[in-house]
């Protein structure tokens, strides 16, 4: 079992930044890829963000290419979300996902583990 709870939402103005943590306990953090996604009011799951479980790869939406940025820090099993240059379409719930998987997966159907989400709102 992988607990997850994320950390670091709220609310800003359009253009601003905020940094998404996802703390990890319970099995082993290595070899699994970490994910984010966001889901807004009235539609589906999307994902934003993966990072393979030695952080040498990434993969992200088209969305957030050049404004977000995963990482994750092994030591102290959590990941992160750099968000920059926020839009008010970024405004969701995101949450953090966690998959047994050497290679990143951007289908949430493949993820086993999810927190419970940050709230992330953006104003115009």
């Amino acid at each position: 079992q992988v607990q997850l709870v994320e950390s670091g939402g709220g609310l800003v103005q359009a253009g601003g930044s905020l940094r998404l943590s996802c703390a990890a306990s319970g099995r082993t953090f290595s070899n699994v890829i970490m994910g984010w996604f966001r889901q807004a009011p009235g539609m589906e799951r999307e994902f934003v963000a993966a990072i393979s479980w030695s952080g040498g790869s990434t993969k992200y939406t088209d969305s957030a290419k050049g404004r977000f940025t995963i990482s994750r820090d092994n030591a102290k099993n959590t990941v992160y979300l750099q968000m920059n240059s926020l839009k008010p379409e970024d405004t969701g719930v995101y949450y953090c996902a966690a998959a047994s998987s050497f290679l990143l997966r951007v289908d949430r159907r493949q993820y086993d583990y999810w927190g419970q989400g940050t709230q992330v709102t953006v104003s115009s």
